[in-house]
């Protein structure tokens, strides 16, 4: 308890709040700066598509996100050497180009060479001279039909899992699954000792027959 004529304890910390107030209204400016980026952007890398290069569908890092699929860096010799397509031909035509990568498994191989076959088909090939077109560039009724993609290129999409379904049958429901359980780990806890007595009783009968 406080003693003599004090003031009465009020005070103000919160005087300047008004300094610490973050205030939003340029959002819809941005979003109209944003827009007008994009159309320059798309004005300025046509007829390329505006997503950018083509990148290879890849698994993420570590046991917690493996499961995930999602855009890698860039596709591998081994795979562009599966899609036919020189590794010095690919960066000029779109194709992101990783050279550490390796592949792992021949799912995943087989997978980013069909996705750059599907790549190739669809590809126009505009020619360097228009005059003097070389093998391999788009005729010129592709090159007239042309149109810019804006969009996704080729989005990877998540399948579903399979599912298979069976017929329960009589031997299934008579399965005793936790009692199996319970034996086989009463089984692996004295293999050691079974082995054991299993290997001096052959060294007692050995002996016996000597």
């Amino acid at each position: 308890m406080t003693k003599h004529n004090n003031v009465i304890p009020n005070q103000h910390f919160k005087k300047k709040w008004q300094f610490y107030v973050k205030t939003w209204f340029n959002q819809p400016a941005r979003k109209v700066r944003r827009r007008n980026a994009r159309d320059a952007k798309a004005v300025k890398t046509f007829p390329r598509p505006v997503a950018g290069a083509l990148r290879p569908v890849v698994h993420g890092q570590t046991l917690r996100y493996q499961t995930k699929r999602r855009s890698g860096r860039g596709f591998t010799h081994e795979e562009l050497k599966e899609a036919g397509i020189p590794i010095k031909l690919a960066s000029t035509i779109g194709i992101a180009v990783d050279h550490r990568r390796r592949n792992r498994s021949l799912e995943g191989l087989q997978e980013n060479a069909n996705r750059l076959k599907g790549y190739k088909t669809n590809l126009v090939l505009f020619p360097r001279r228009s005059k003097k077109p070389k093998a391999g560039d788009s005729s010129p009724e592709e090159l007239s039909k042309v149109e810019q993609l804006k969009g996704a290129l080729l989005p990877t999409k998540r399948e579903a899992p399979a599912v298979e379904k069976i017929a329960v049958t009589d031997e299934m429901k008579s399965e005793k699954a936790y009692y199996r359980l319970r034996l086989e780990r009463v089984n692996k806890r004295h293999l050691g000792k079974r082995t054991k007595r299993a290997a001096e009783a052959e060294a007692a009968e050995k002996d016996k027959a000597k």
